[in-house]
């Protein structure tokens, strides 16, 4: 297999979007009740199902750790790991959280406001310095939680998409994500609503054993010739 990714006809990923969002509708994402709790959900969500995240969301809640990023940061990491033990890999997550909050008080003096005025090209530099913050995660917290208008790729988006014939199955984050970028207008909106769409078909239908016969893509194929970026 190679990177090499399939420049589509002109519109359809536009029109796979209209399909999807003609038969899905909005889906609200990213769920949330402040932008430091996104920013908590996103980390939270690596390698496991927002089922999962929400359980773990509930119990720092109930616990009032949420209602501030000051009240977080004064946590340890040892109770951390113990309320948001149903997303797996507590310890490591606790880890990870920890880590963005030493960062957003050493640079934002614990203030996720402030970040809002930072270019995203500098945003994303900074948050992808962070140890345990790779790309797919640091995207999730420029869209969701500050609206910029960065594609998020997941599992999700590769495995549907490649079957598709858009790209290899192994093709890099930053090649699948040009594919979106280069061929949809550049709007935090459309990228917020494609990304949960994608993942509610990846969900129903395109599933590890897919169910393609009610695939609402079915007949989608990407014949364009591949073309190196």
């Amino acid at each position: 297999m190679t990177n090499l990714l399939s420049r589509p006809s002109p519109g359809t990923l536009t029109s796979i979007y209209r399909k999807l969002y003609s038969l899905y509708g909005p889906q609200g994402w990213w769920p949330g009740r402040s932008r430091f709790e996104v920013i908590v959900g996103a980390i939270l969500t690596q390698n496991t199902a927002w089922s999962n995240v929400e359980k773990a969301i509930c119990n720092l809640r109930a616990a009032g750790c949420l209602s501030s990023p000051a009240r977080f940061h004064r946590l340890r990491a040892e109770k951390i790991s113990r309320l948001i033990r149903p997303a797996g890999y507590c310890n490591v997550k606790a880890g990870r959280l920890k880590n963005f909050t030493t960062f957003l008080f050493k640079r934002y003096g614990g203030m996720p406001a402030k970040m809002v005025r930072i270019p995203t090209p500098d945003l994303r530099l900074e948050l992808l310095g962070i140890k345990g913050i790779g790309p797919e995660t640091c995207d999730s917290i420029l869209l969701y939680a500050f609206n910029r208008p960065v594609f998020v790729v997941d599992s999700y988006t590769k495995r549907i998409f490649s079957r598709h014939g858009f790209f290899a199955a192994d093709a890099s984050y930053e090649k699948a994500q040009a594919l979106f970028t280069a061929n949809l207008p550049s709007d935090e909106h459309i990228y917020n609503e494609y990304h949960a769409l994608i993942v509610r078909l990846a969900k129903e239908r395109c599933r590890v054993r897919p169910r393609c016969e009610d695939c609402p893509l079915k007949g989608v194929k990407n014949v364009a010739k591949d073309t190196k970026r």
